[in-house]
């Protein structure tokens, strides 16, 4: 069995436009002293990211604790919303849950987006059967993630985790079959 825990990043500083750099506020970089302390009994030798800083940063703590290096995959980023900032988020995802081919121009619609991810799912579950990993991801990528294997999962419990981070989901694979999805709130942990 494969174990793998995606951590969605910690809070990120949104007055930084941009989606690559934009890296994580003051209570994202303490927050991830919960991830750290989350994964730390997990049993993970293997730490992978979303090449976006703020995801990067938010697992980065934990793989120096087990010395290992975090390896980025290009294909775990966020969803591109399109060239220009948008501030009406909350229209704009209920819009693309509601129609998974909506998208904006130069932007990538859901489907797109969860395409992307589960391929790049399937090649980690491939070539790291068996082991126990830890993924730097984001929201709506994640979210789309989860909808692929449960396809009750929508907008309305993607809003439910639109402020929550960091937040985890665990998921155990037999191959590159989901056995169980389980959702993680680390502020309410013991």
């Amino acid at each position: 069995m494969t174990t793998i825990y995606f951590v969605r990043h910690a809070e990120s500083d949104t007055s930084i436009h941009d989606d690559f750099s934009r890296p994580l506020t003051k209570k994202g970089l303490k927050d991830c002293t919960l991830v750290t302390n989350f994964l730390k009994d997990k049993n993970i030798n293997i730490v992978l990211s979303s090449p976006y800083k703020r995801s990067y940063d938010t697992v980065l703590g934990f793989a120096k604790s087990i010395d290992v290096q975090v390896e980025t995959i290009g294909d775990f980023r966020e969803r591109k919303i399109g060239d220009a900032w948008l501030d009406n988020f909350s229209s704009f995802a209920k819009m693309q849950w509601e129609d998974f081919l909506y998208k904006l121009p130069d932007g990538e619609c859901l489907f797109e987006v969860q395409e992307r991810n589960i391929n790049a799912l399937n090649a980690v579950l491939e070539k790291h059967q068996n082991k126990n990993i830890a993924i730097g991801t984001h929201g709506t990528a994640l979210s789309t993630i989860i909808n692929y294997y449960d396809n009750t999962y929508g907008y309305k419990d993607f809003s439910e985790i639109v402020a929550l981070m960091p937040w985890v989901v665990k998921m155990s694979f037999e191959g590159k079959t989901s056995l169980k999805i389980e959702k993680i709130n680390l502020f309410s942990l013991d």
